[in-house]
């Protein structure tokens, strides 16, 4: 339980902490984790970013690769970082519980800090940002599933901190306080474990430098201002070298514009305070920084256009498998659609309903993924059945997509683009495998233009990668990674309502090309144990 804004909330945490413990380790590094759940709802815990290579079974999406971990039973993840450096993050994959179930996932260079490709930092400091609810997380969940979607958190939180814009009956909320030194560099490790929004980072009076984006370096980008979109991280240098005194850091969340309902400006601000600083008290007025509109989406685009990867990439210049997936919302009720709890989202008009019995990797290691073992199968098309949005009918299913073993995939991700349509920013996140970032752009997609203007030599390398609003985004990657990995949008009214598909990696021809059998204490779904994602109570 706890107290914000004149409410006792009842919350779940991880270790009596919000956010939950960052956990630290080496590249190469093997990970045990023990999850004991006393929590009175099933849950799983996802590794966001690590690729879990011939490993799926720890991926932790619940019912995709594993059932809900039961109230009062235990759970144990392995797995090993090997190839990645940078800030990862964990969080809950059951519902809505990464609300306060999260934490930061450290992966450092093997030689010490010393080898980072950017000045070595004198600190290095999680910055989550995250959102607080004044109700029951699982009650919004609830809500959610009966496709009521205008429940909102009260507040954005830097670092578990409400920050003194929030007040209640004269009680200031406390911020987030980050102490400098002048002139020492600090490495902030970014993460937005917010379930839905994307927001703009700015610190007063300071630029940062980002110099990795979800575990993956990037050339220098020197910026006022951070964007970043739910379940992404980035890494980013702060140089302290105001003015001794004190600074405003704001997250503020970005919202689509109208026809979408709109709410009031979330924002949370944490100070940056100089040490020792002559002259500085409590009472020295505090600078903040002039943030960009809520509805400005220009930022975001020109943000993410501005990054590169680090060193030169290789990628794939043969495809094997294109997709073309549009990401839009459709009505599965027979009426005239009129009715807002018959909404559903959608790619290429199916929207993604979880099994219930067994896990799809579970079905698909057994040999039986079919209608017999997951109910509502669906092959997952490769593009939708008109190319105008919201004009073809609604299906509900299981939607999968199986490729070959090392298939060259590339993915355009389509948002509606006509003005007066619902059309949001979406962060599509793939599990277990990085995605070259090729290009973005505005409008609808040309397979002719677009294509040309693909960055083919140093994309920027993500796990997630971000369609923006009324445009879209291009993908590639090599399917090499056997096992059924989740392909969602990373905003949980989204995913929870539809927006996703599973993928279906086949092995290889050899051993070492095939998924190990699952660990010994890998419990299966069947067995009449509540799968939901809800226990009962």
């Amino acid at each position: 339980m706890l107290n914000h804004l004149c409410n006792d909330t009842p919350v779940i945490v991880v270790n009596g902490q919000l956010p939950g413990p960052a956990i630290e380790a080496t590249e190469g590094d093997s990970v045990v984790v023990h999850v004991i759940n006393k929590s009175p709802h099933g849950v799983t815990i996802h590794w966001h970013g690590v690729k879990q290579q011939l490993n799926c079974w720890a991926d932790g999406a619940g019912m995709i690769t594993q059932c809900p971990i039961q109230p009062n039973k235990n759970f144990t993840y392995r797995f090993n970082v090997i190839g990645q450096e940078g800030t990862l993050w964990w969080h809950a994959h059951v519902g809505f519980l990464r609300a306060t179930v999260h934490g930061a996932l450290i992966i450092r260079p093997r030689s010490g800090p010393g080898s980072y490709p950017f000045p070595k930092p004198d600190k290095e400091i999680p910055i989550v940002i995250g959102e607080w609810w004044d109700m029951e997380i699982v009650q919004v969940e609830r809500r959610a599933a009966s496709r009521i979607f205008d429940d909102w958190p009260r507040s954005p939180t830097i670092n578990g901190k409400l920050g003194d814009l929030s007040n209640c009956s004269g009680f200031i909320e406390d911020n987030y306080v980050l102490n400098v030194e002048h002139g020492k560099t600090y490495l902030l490790r970014i993460v937005n474990a917010a379930l839905h929004e994307q927001y703009n980072f700015k610190i007063a009076g300071h630029e940062f430098t980002v110099v990795a984006i979800d575990a993956n370096y990037v050339k220098p980008y020197t910026t006022d201002t951070i964007v970043i979109a739910s379940g992404e991280t980035v890494d980013a240098l702060l140089v302290a070298g105001a003015p001794p005194g004190r600074y405003y850091m704001i997250a503020q969340a970005m919202q689509s514009p109208e026809p979408f309902l709109q709410i009031p400006v979330l924002m949370s601000r944490g100070v940056v305070s100089y040490y020792p600083s002559k002259g500085s008290t409590d009472d020295t007025p505090i600078m903040a920084p002039e943030m960009p509109d809520q509805h400005d989406a220009t930022t975001s685009f020109y943000f993410r256009g501005n990054l590169t990867s680090l060193l030169p990439q290789s990628v794939p210049a043969n495809v094997d498998e294109q997709l073309f997936i549009a990401i839009d919302v459709g009505d599965i009720c027979s009426h005239d659609g009129s009715h807002d709890n018959c909404m559903v989202t959608r790619l290429n008009n199916i929207s993604f309903h979880l099994p219930t019995t067994t896990s799809l990797l579970q079905a698909h290691y057994n040999n039986n993924m079919s209608t017999s073992a997951i109910s509502m199968l669906k092959e997952f098309p490769r593009c939708p059945p008109s190319s105008e949005f919201g004009y073809s009918p609604t299906s509900v299913g299981t939607a999968v997509r199986t490729v070959r073993y090392n298939t060259t995939v590339e993915i355009v991700f389509q948002n509606p683009y006509s003005s007066g349509m619902f059309s949001a920013s979406n962060p599509m996140h793939l599990h277990g495998h990085d995605l070259f970032i090729l290009g973005q752009g505005l409008g609808k997609f040309d397979p002719v233009k677009d294509v040309q203007a693909y960055n083919l030599v140093d994309p920027p390398v993500r796990n997630t990668a971000l369609a923006p609003i009324y445009g879209w985004t291009a993908i590639r990657f090599v399917a090499s990674n056997p096992g059924v990995w989740f392909l969602h949008c990373h905003m949980e009214k989204h995913v929870s309502s539809g927006m996703a598909l599973a993928l279906v990696v086949e092995d290889g021809p050899t051993p070492e090309t095939t998924l190990p059998p699952p660990p010994a204490d890998y419990r299966s779904c069947d067995g009449g144990q509540n799968n939901r994602a809800l226990a009962d109570e």
